[in-house]
């Protein structure tokens, strides 16, 4: 069985309150964000821990699933490199200003972005809201040759922009690495009846 935790997470808040025996206590772990954790583990993280470990899970994983809605509400979703992972939860995707994406994003900013590494048993999916971005400092920053293979023009092609992700929740599993050791805790779940600890399951909201 997996032990999950919850944060929740409001950057507006500054207040800090708790309640006796409830199991939620708030803390403020910037100038500006408020963190209330329920938790069901003894295990205790402080807020950036939480968010550094989310980080440093997705920010080697180069390719993910970015996924929109239709006007219908259709989900539709398609492979993209992830340009940058910042300390903050910010990523950052280059983008043609042509594609439909861009339409779907400026009807409806709610995406999903989802990470998988293999090799690591790691699984996150991460929500937030998406923002069309035309920044030439920002191109200029993240910029690198083979863009090309999208962007004939380069830098400068009237083509390119990026999109900007706020991620608001997060969820992931994090495995242990080794396929051998995780098959053994299965095995031994049932010749035993203990419980098998497939890993860490954790639920963010930012």
């Amino acid at each position: 069985m997996v032990k999950a935790t919850e944060i929740y997470f409001n950057r507006a808040a500054i207040r800090l309150k708790g309640t006796a025996g409830s199991g939620i206590r708030t803390f403020r772990f910037s100038n500006r964000t408020q963190t209330k954790i329920k938790r069901n583990t003894t295990m205790e993280n402080t807020p950036n821990q939480d968010l550094e470990k989310l980080v440093t899970l997705i920010k080697d994983i180069k390719t993910a699933m970015f996924t929109t809605a239709e006007v219908d509400g259709t989900l539709r979703s398609r492979p993209m490199r992830t340009q940058e992972v910042k300390p903050d939860g910010i990523l950052w995707f280059f983008n043609a200003e042509d594609s439909a994406k861009t339409h779907e994003i400026k009807q409806d900013r709610n995406v999903n972005v989802s990470f998988m590494d293999d090799g690591n048993n790691t699984y996150v999916s991460v929500s937030g809201k998406a923002r069309h971005v035309k920044d030439k400092a920002k191109i200029d920053e993240l910029w690198h040759e083979p863009l090309k293979a999208w962007f004939p023009e380069g830098k400068d092609d009237p083509n390119i922009s990026l999109i900007k992700v706020t991620i608001d929740q997060a969820e992931y599993w994090d495995a242990p690495s080794s396929t051998l050791v995780h098959l053994y805790g299965m095995v031994k779940a049932t010749l035993t009846g203990e419980p098998a600890h497939p890993g860490e399951n954790k639920k963010i909201s930012l």
